[in-house]
């Protein structure tokens, strides 16, 4: 699925529309996030962690690499590995502690094994003066996920 976010306002209701759409349970999930610069990626991080119920600030992890959002039902971990250099670096951070909670993954090319224990994939690009977003699922649980497609309120499957 691909959706044009028009701006940030759309990128954080996109945040929110697809928090809404996940199942209730995201103990395992991982989403990652890819993207130039200033695509969209923190923007979205930062919408879905507030629809997941959190209040006040969401600093972005660049510099602690990981933020967890213990919250009411569930536990986020927002991740930044554009400081990584080597996908070896992970097992530093903890990464297989982390799957009690949602784990939300900018910059998952610097960690390219990722793709194949992720559920869905999120990569946002320059559209003019918007963005578009292509979501790619990317596995079976991910397949059953559906979020809003356009403003009539048509829902489609996160499949492609």
């Amino acid at each position: 699925m691909k959706r044009h976010l028009e701006d940030e306002a759309a990128t954080i209701a996109f945040g929110r529309e697809l928090f809404n759409a996940m199942p209730d349970d995201l103990a395992g999930w991982t989403i990652l996030l890819a993207g130039e610069l200033g695509a969209g990626k923190s923007t979205f991080a930062r919408a879905f962690i507030r629809a997941a119920g959190h209040e006040g600030p969401v600093p972005s992890p660049t510099y602690t690499l990981v933020e967890p959002y213990k919250l009411s039902g569930n536990t986020l971990y927002h991740v930044d590995l554009y400081r990584v250099s080597d996908e070896e670096e992970l097992r530093y951070l903890g990464w297989n502690e982390l799957d009690d909670g949602c784990r939300i993954v900018e910059w998952p090319d610097r960690a390219p094994g990722l793709a194949e224990q992720a559920d869905l994939s999120l990569v946002f690009s320059y559209a003019g003066d918007g963005r578009d977003v292509e979501v790619v699922p990317l596995s079976d649980r991910a397949n059953r996920v559906t979020v809003t497609t356009n403003r009539s309120g048509e829902e489609s499957s996160v499949s492609p």
